[in-house]
């Protein structure tokens, strides 16, 4: 079966309005079995929208129109659609009395344009939107099945999951159970997951698993596309695959599907009732303000000391100032941080910057200190960071987060990583 997704609006033709929804729709077909040929993005001009129109209905089985569906002057897909289809519109009753009743429950007088939206071509399939007062359809053009979906993200998202997948599984004739399963990395580039990885898509002999990388700095995302039948037959599948990622990827995976690094390490801490008080250079907080975004691990941070200069930091917990950055002195911070602020553990990160040309040079790099500790050990970390300020600031918060864990779960701190300087 061939799709195409058709996304219409001039703010979306002219840029100003980034086109999520085409993303998102085409991620959660691909991740249920179908495959998107085309991708097409039209104004909100009639004749356009016709040509776009019979021009999709010649090449795609089934098209997702995406937009139009509001009670503006702007909105054509319905007139569109039935003047492609050679039909005329109708009045859905049932649907007008619901965006009435829509109105009505929020004090408010349904607007007349509204009742453009109750328009539907003839003969076509009312398609509901529970959230919202622009319904779907599906009708046919030229032997092409179109459904139509409200602009509006999370109306589309829910339609689109609920309604348009399951029908276009009936169109296709069989149902195809799909499951992603995510590795979340850090400390490893593109390149080296795939050559690590190498043969995993084998594994499945039907050829039923994808491979397939996204990578957003500093971290990777690895992710398996898996087919099958029913839920038993990719719980089969993936079994002793996951477990080859594991082995393979080894202590760089810092979080699995919808977990993250912030998580794991809270988790610990929580496993051991514990808790820890950061000191951030050159971070701007952003470790604490990932630890302490879960409501419901609050008592897992008990303080943040954040500040660009280290003799303020040293000033926080009753040392001389003057001690400068490096791994000794951010070493005799977490004793003294350990002994001031009655936790079970301390995390220091401590920042050399190293410039070269100007300030904003990406030939610029940093030295970052860390060190973890808590009672009966301590662990630090050196490693030099290349890149622009933003650049390392990122990259030097999430290898606190990963020492942090590794810390934890009694993983090596020490283990270099891609990003630093070699």
């Amino acid at each position: 079966m061939k799709i195409e997704i058709l996304c219409t609006g001039d703010e979306i033709l002219s840029g100003k309005t980034i086109n999520t929804n085409h993303s998102f729709m085409a991620r959660r077909l691909v991740e249920n079995g179908f495959e998107v040929y085309w991708g097409t993005v039209v104004g909100d001009d009639r004749d356009s929208l016709v040509h776009a129109f019979e021009m999709a209905s010649q090449r795609a089985d089934a098209i997702i129109v995406n937009g139009g569906l509001g009670p503006t002057v702007d909105d054509l897909s319905q007139e569109v659609a039935a003047q492609t289809a050679g039909v005329e519109l109708e009045l859905n009753q049932g649907w007008l009395d619901r965006i009435s009743e829509w109105y009505q429950s929020r004090g408010r007088v349904m607007p007349e344009n509204n009742h453009k939206q109750a328009m539907l071509p003839a003969g076509s399939e009312f398609i509901d939107n529970p959230i919202g007062t622009a319904c779907g359809f599906a009708i046919d053009i030229n032997g092409a099945r179109f459904f139509f979906t409200p602009g509006v993200p999370r109306e589309m998202r829910r339609m689109l999951n609920e309604q348009i997948v399951p029908r276009l599984q009936n169109l296709r004739g069989y149902h195809l159970t799909t499951r992603v399963k995510r590795f979340h990395t850090f400390g490893i580039g593109e390149s080296r997951a795939d050559r690590l990885l190498d043969g995993i898509e084998e594994m499945a002999l039907d050829g039923s698993v994808k491979l397939g990388f996204q990578s957003h700095y500093p971290q990777l995302e690895t992710k398996l596309t898996l087919q099958g039948r029913s839920e038993q037959e990719i719980d089969n599948k993936l079994r002793p695959i996951e477990t080859a990622m594991r082995e393979k990827l080894g202590n760089f995976v810092i979080a699995e599907d919808n977990q993250t690094i912030e998580g794991s390490v809270l988790d610990a801490l929580e496993d051991v009732k514990g808790c820890v008080s950061i000191m951030e250079m050159n971070t701007a907080g952003m470790i604490a303000t990932r630890l302490m975004s879960d409501p419901d691990h609050v008592d897992r941070v008990k303080s943040s000391l954040v500040s660009w200069d280290p003799d303020v930091l040293s000033g926080f917990v009753g040392r001389e100032a003057g001690q400068g950055t490096s791994t000794l002195h951010a070493g005799e911070l977490a004793a003294s941080i350990l002994q001031e602020e009655g936790v079970t553990h301390a995390l220091v990160v401590l920042t050399e910057r190293k410039i070269k040309g100007n300030k904003d040079s990406s030939e610029s790099s940093s030295i970052i200190h860390i060190v973890v500790a808590d009672g009966l050990r301590r662990e630090s970390r050196q490693a030099e960071l290349p890149g622009s300020p933003d650049w390392i600031q990122t990259g030097s918060t999430e290898l606190a987060l990963d020492c942090l864990r590794r810390f934890l779960y009694g993983l090596p701190v020490q283990e270099r990583i891609d990003f630093e300087q070699h």
